[in-house]
């Protein structure tokens, strides 16, 4: 009893769907009443083909092209790393005391040697006051000392006194002039202590933020010290590479031939510096199986700080004169790898091709294409061979994308101004209003030149034949939007027939 249930409503939810099939068919023609019979693309009513022929091989599909270009294109290696300082420095005082006064601005990039605080010298020179009168009495001990064994000396030429007396006083020198020595000693000390009083920069960078107050007491072991001072210019970038790349990293540093680096940001929008490896690990990590570079940078701008994160774009080498398509236009499918290239009748053929490096949005192929052809690089989901398409935009930004491929250098700029090509610029509906106007001339003459302006195809295009899509594209938006209006008033008055 189920089963029978079951196979009703399967066969009643049939008829339903094969009646509004039908019933479409039927409705379709009546909104054009001018249409040559089996011009809408419908099978004669009668036959019981029912099937919208657009929907072949030979409707139109909406596509975006790009340019196939001979150029230089640049291999490259992507890698997380970090920016580290050359140098850096908490200055430290290196006595107790007061702090008098502060030469210093807060981020103030200063020169090594120059002056940022004074301390209190009143007890260190109290110091030196003892040390010195410490060294001139010993030291007024000791000449005296010498003059007497020198007169000792003379009364033992004469048999005047004995031996061991001379022996005694010479004895007595040599004591009083190693205090003298330890006097002096003491004496330097205090000098120098004084001189820690005044602390400079022991290295060139920016400073950073005080950690001590005027007043307040400065110890040589507090661990923040006064403040810190970080060496910006140059910077430099500690990465890791894969270990697949070592032998032509290690080619490059040895015939001392530059590897240019890249600096971008964490979002990769922007690049923030540009410089070369500098320096090359001993050793590759196990755990990891890469190997660490240092790159140099000079940071003019001071774009780029310590400790920060960014991504490193590592330039290996140049291919030179290799085609050129968008990153898009690849596709992928069981003939391996391919793209697909418009002729000049607006169809398309797969041509397959072997990928080479990518440089940005450019990827370097081997294959059968030629300098100038167009290639599909939007709306290939529904394509096969031959089938039929229009180009409602071209895409020619990789026309010289890599022009400074060779030198490693960045673009001068990474977000083009609106005049310059660039996503809804002027210059790009220029050339997507020409592009459409001469596919819609050559293989539709009496369509209108009128493209559609959206990237993507509008929905009434797909449920409607391509003989009345071109009529209803000539249209001004206010008999569109009529006609439209028309067709739901036929639909509901057949409805409710």
């Amino acid at each position: 009893m189920k089963k029978k249930i079951v196979a009703s409503c399967l066969l009643l939810v049939i008829c339903l769907a094969a009646g509004v099939w039908f019933y479409r068919a039927d409705l379709l023609p009546s909104y054009f009443p001018s249409a040559p019979s089996g011009s809408l693309g419908w099978g004669s009513k009668g036959t019981g083909s029912g099937q919208w022929q657009g929907m072949g091989p030979g409707r139109v599909q909406s596509v975006s092209a790009g340019v196939v270009k001979v150029q230089d294109i640049r291999v490259s290696v992507s890698a997380l790393g970090t920016m580290t300082a050359l140098n850096t420095a908490t200055v430290r005082a290196k006595v107790d005391a007061e702090l008098k006064a502060i030469h210093f601005r807060e981020g103030e990039i200063v020169k090594a040697g120059q002056l940022l605080v004074d301390l209190d010298t009143q007890s260190l020179e109290i110091q030196l006051t003892l040390a010195q009168g410490q060294f001139d009495r010993d030291n007024a001990q000791y000449k005296n000392a010498l003059i007497d064994l020198q007169r000792y000396k003379d009364l033992l030429s004469k048999d005047a006194i004995a031996v061991q007396q001379v022996d005694t006083q010479e004895a007595l020198v040599r004591q009083l002039k190693g205090s003298v020595l330890a006097d002096q000693g003491a004496l330097d000390n205090a000098r120098l202590q004084i001189s820690f009083a005044h602390v400079v920069a022991p290295i060139s960078g920016r400073l950073g933020l005080k950690q001590v107050e005027l007043g307040s007491l400065v110890r040589s072991s507090d661990p923040n010290g006064i403040v810190s001072i970080t060496q910006f210019q140059p910077i430099s970038a500690v990465f890791a590479v894969p270990e697949k790349y070592v032998p032509s990293i290690q080619i490059k540093l040895r015939k001392k031939e530059p590897l240019p680096v890249q600096v971008w940001d964490a979002q990769t929008q922007r690049i923030l510096g540009t410089g070369s490896v500098s320096f090359a690990d001993n050793a590759i990590d196990p755990s990891t199986g890469t190997l660490k570079l240092k790159a140099l940078l000079d940071n003019k701008d001071e774009l780029l700080f310590p400790n920060q994160f960014v991504n490193i774009k590592l330039q290996l080498d140049v291919l030179k004169n290799v085609l050129t398509v968008p990153s898009s236009a690849i596709q992928r499918g069981a003939i391996g790898t391919f793209v697909y290239v418009i002729k000049e009748d607006s169809t398309v053929i797969t041509r397959g091709v072997k990928l080479l490096a990518l440089d940005g949005d450019l990827q370097g192929v081997e294959g059968e294409l030629k300098d100038g052809e167009k290639v599909v690089i939007d709306g290939a989901d529904r394509l096969r061979d031959k089938s039929k398409v229009e180009v409602v935009r071209t895409n020619e930004a990789n026309a010289g994308n890599a022009t400074y491929a060779a030198n490693g250098a960045a673009p001068a700029q990474t977000n083009p101004p609106k005049d310059a090509g660039g996503p809804g610029s002027k210059k790009q509906a220029d050339t997507k209003s020409e592009a459409s106007s001469k596919s819609e001339a050559s293989s539709k003459p009496e369509a209108s030149s009128k493209p559609e302006t959206g990237n993507e195809r509008p929905k009434w295009m797909d449920r409607l034949p391509p003989e009345v899509v071109d009529k209803v594209k000539a249209m001004s938006d206010e008999e569109r939007r009529a006609f439209f209006q028309k067709m739901r008033e036929r639909r509901r008055e057949g409805q409710g027939e």
